[in-house]
């Protein structure tokens, strides 16, 4: 049963590269890269990740690991998805999250798979972490800041650990941070990205 796990780490890493070697990550990357930097765009502009943008994504790399990686493709593609996508539906559901967020994370998720969509998660919370201190502390709210994180970070932990429904306590009456999260959403695919090239150079 367990042995499941290791063939699809290992389907998600080379799915889609029989096809033309590092042309097919070029392919996976590129659409990611596109996508998410219209969608920083966009939530610079309008405050929101629109439908007609993170839909297609997601139907497009579901197709793609299908036809590139068959059965293999569409699990890797999907449980991508999920794990890109979950931290942000947690907050979108308990802290006041943006769903647009939800659906690009899973929409990239989805052409990422599963290795290299927690790869994308991790570099986007790091990505985000570093420009929310630093906007707080321009705007002179860094503790209210840290404290939200380390209430966020509560949430996550609670949720998927311990399964329990996390409530957010109010902080002082300081204003929360305006970030378009579609920034660092970018930024962490980018850095990704950075890293997964080289890794494969």
């Amino acid at each position: 049963m367990f042995g499941f796990i290791p063939n699809l780490l290992h389907a998600a890493e080379h799915s889609g590269l029989s096809l033309a070697g590092n042309n097919a990550l070029l392919i996976q990357w590129g659409a990611v890269l596109g996508a998410s930097l219209v969608a920083a765009g966009w939530d610079l502009h309008s405050r929101r990740i629109p439908n007609v943008l993170t839909l297609p994504l997601f139907v497009a790399g579901l197709a793609w690991n299908i036809g590139t990686g068959g059965v293999f493709g569409a699990a890797t593609s999907l449980s991508g998805a999920v794990i890109a996508a979950l931290p942000f539906v947690l907050l979108f559901l308990y802290a006041g999250g943006g769903a647009g967020d939800a659906k690009l994370m899973g929409a990239i998720g989805a052409w990422l798979g599963l290795a290299q969509g927690v790869a994308v998660l991790l570099m986007v919370v790091l990505a985000g972490a570093a420009l929310g201190l630093a906007q707080a502390a321009w705007q002179k709210k860094f503790r209210y800041t840290t404290a939200r994180m380390g209430q966020l970070a509560q949430v996550w932990m609670g949720s998927i650990v311990l399964g329990q429904r996390p409530v957010l306590a109010p902080l002082d009456d300081v204003a929360p941070l305006q970030m378009p999260y579609g920034v660092s959403i970018f930024s962490g695919v980018v850095l990704a990205a950075v890293g997964v090239m080289l890794w494969n150079a």
